[in-house]
């Protein structure tokens, strides 16, 4: 099936997508794909996960930003470019332009992560920080491009970036023939509308599955108005696919080729994070895990082979470490207590020696004495304690009630 053009949308077909391959040799990596055991074993089917998280800068974003940007006229170049990102659209918007020899001015909001705003200067591009939202940012840098003339670089809504993008989907085709169901991360939609242009073209009959986050999912019901809607207040911790309106140009693609779009929630993402952390290890940011949450929220619901696109891997260090101890809280790797036992010398040892008993990882304890609900003899203790799962906390909490102690939350 070829996706051509009618009146709804562009004449985007799979000779761009291939145009954009050659254009991408020697700048892009053929990212590699590795299998997972234990997603295997979950969804009863080969699963493999597409490991955009390894592409240079970090993202996928590299492949559309060069392809537009190599696409501007020599007038065009000369004047420069401008984007506005968050992190990965504008990492790659900055390598790009350095490869090609162009001015790349990039804004960012105030509170874009350190490490971002660092690579994406390190890259070449000018940086300016410039509101608290996205919203803020891409209207400083579109009132940039007008005052300037410096073409807007934008991050999802035009061919040559979705075209970029579907070269994600041509390298899948040639590293996994049998797929089955591609499943792909949505916010703007660039890179599900790409891969969807490539692999339809060629596969009529592979499943693609978008997802997106429960807090930022646009998608759901602009599909089901038959037009972009925006969202009031996207919120996710999945940065590079909070977008509060889908791009018109990927949305009629995606609205033709793509078969479902999932949503999954902070818990899911989370989960999701932590797996691809401690099976597969790789470093993969929310928004990269989202497919891999997908899977591990409906394991059934995809048939195998499947490909799970991990888009990124850009993870602000501390974002990181929320984000951990979030997926071990959503895993029941976490068991926090209340107990209130009689206040004498050594019940505060003899507690943790029965938490040694039952192999439980004390990380924080707190200790009250004076309180009004307790009684003269009494002292209570607040436990957070890391398990090995949640049968591992129904056995903790078993083994502290059998030595007589008083679990009261």
């Amino acid at each position: 099936m070829m996706f051509r053009a009618t009146a709804r949308h562009p004449a985007l077909i799979l000779d761009d997508v291939r145009g954009a391959q050659k254009m991408l040799s020697g700048v892009a990596r053929a990212t590699a794909m590795e299998g997972s055991r234990h997603l295997t074993e979950l969804v009863g089917a080969p699963v493999h996960l597409k490991c955009e998280n390894l592409q240079r800068t970090g993202s996928f974003k590299l492949r559309g930003a060069y392809v537009r940007i190599s696409g501007l006229t020599p007038v065009e170049r000369a004047a420069g470019v401008v984007a506005a990102s968050a992190g990965n659209h504008a990492q790659g918007v900055a390598l790009a332009s350095s490869l090609l020899g162009v001015r790349s001015t990039v804004f960012m909001p105030v509170g874009a992560p350190l490490p971002k705003v660092a690579a994406t200067q390190e890259y070449g591009a000018e940086v300016r920080l410039h509101g608290q939202v996205v919203d803020e940012t891409l209207a400083a840098a579109q009132e940039y491009a007008a005052r300037t003339g410096a073409v807007f670089i934008h991050p999802f809504d035009h061919p040559d970036i979705i075209a970029g993008q579907g070269t994600v989907g041509l390298e899948i085709l040639e590293q996994c023939p049998e797929v089955r169901t591609i499943v792909v991360g949505i916010g703007g939609g660039g890179l599900a509308a790409g891969i969807a242009v490539a692999v339809k073209a060629l596969r009529p009959d592979v499943r693609i599955v978008g997802v997106q986050a429960e807090g930022a999912a646009a998608y759901p019901p602009s599909l089901a108005a038959g037009h972009p809607v925006s969202l009031d207040d996207p919120v996710t911790m999945a940065d590079g696919i909070k977008v509060g309106r889908p791009g018109d140009v990927p949305f009629t693609v995606i609205g033709e080729l793509v078969d479902e779009v999932r949503t999954v929630s902070e818990d899911e993402l989370s989960s999701a994070l932590l797996l691809c952390l401690e099976r597969a290890k790789l470093v993969v940011e929310p928004a990269g895990a989202s497919p891999v949450a997908a899977l591990l929220s409906d394991p059934k619901a995809f048939r195998g082979p499947v490909v799970a696109v991990l888009s990124g891997g850009n993870v602000d260090p501390l974002l990181l470490q929320r984000v951990l101890r979030h997926g071990m809280s959503a895993a029941g790797r976490y068991l926090s207590l209340r107990l209130r036992l009689t206040d004498r010398p050594g019940a505060l040892a003899t507690l943790l020696a029965a938490l040694t008993v039952a192999d439980a990882n004390v990380l924080d304890i707190s200790h009250v004495r004076t309180d009004p609900r307790l009684g003269l003899t009494e002292v209570e203790v607040d436990l957070h304690l890391e398990t090995k799962g949640p049968r591992h906390c129904e056995e903790v909490e078993a083994a502290l009630r059998a030595e007589g102690y008083r679990v009261i939350g």
